[in-house]
């Protein structure tokens, strides 16, 4: 069981942002709920991830069951709401999507101690404590601006070589596909 601290249901703000400059940022999602406030850390892929597979979730909701009303929520633009402290960085991503309640469920596991370069899924009901994990629920509206918001945060980085698809730097960038010349 996942105690109450690190359970939100629909909560106040559920959103993604960074710390640093372009090439040394540090993605954050954070999650509010009264005066809980709870700071995870994780990798860019794992935002770029999270926001196309709840935008694919969105969609698929929506053709499932079209009386649904999903609304368009006003963007949320606002930074990252201090203080920034990583309660742990997120290894796992789970998603599901409860037809009773409506709701999204988003499952946010601590990277194990002891996992390899593969991570694996630990069934959160069986394990005793071991692996911390956060657990979400948000109306399929809330995933929608989630999804969006990421999309803009994580474009916001370093432009792409049309080359090699590598970030450029302010400074350039060693470029493989023009035998180690600087573009």
């Amino acid at each position: 069981m996942i105690p109450d601290a690190y359970q939100f249901q629909e909560p106040e703000r559920f959103t993604v942002g960074t710390v640093g400059e372009p090439g040394e940022r540090t993605f954050f999602i954070q999650i509010r709920k009264g005066s809980r406030l709870v700071s995870l850390s994780l990798e860019k892929s794992q935002v770029q991830a999270l926001a196309q597979r709840l935008e694919m979730m969105v969609r698929e909701i929506r053709q499932s069951d079209p009386t649904l009303i999903i609304e368009k929520l006003p963007r949320d633009e606002a930074p990252l709401e201090s203080p920034i402290e990583e309660e742990f960085r997120i290894g796992v991503i789970g998603l599901a999507f409860d037809s009773q309640s409506d709701l999204i469920q988003i499952d946010l596991q601590a990277v194990a101690e002891n996992q390899g370069s593969e991570g694996s899924f630990i069934e959160i009901e069986a394990q005793e404590n071991q692996t911390e994990v956060v657990r979400i629920f948000i109306t399929p509206s809330e995933a929608a601006r989630f999804s969006l918001r990421a999309q803009v945060v994580v474009a916001a980085g370093r432009a792409p070589c049309p080359f090699c698809g590598g970030p450029i730097d302010p400074r350039g960038h060693l470029c493989p596909r023009a035998n180690g010349y600087r573009r």
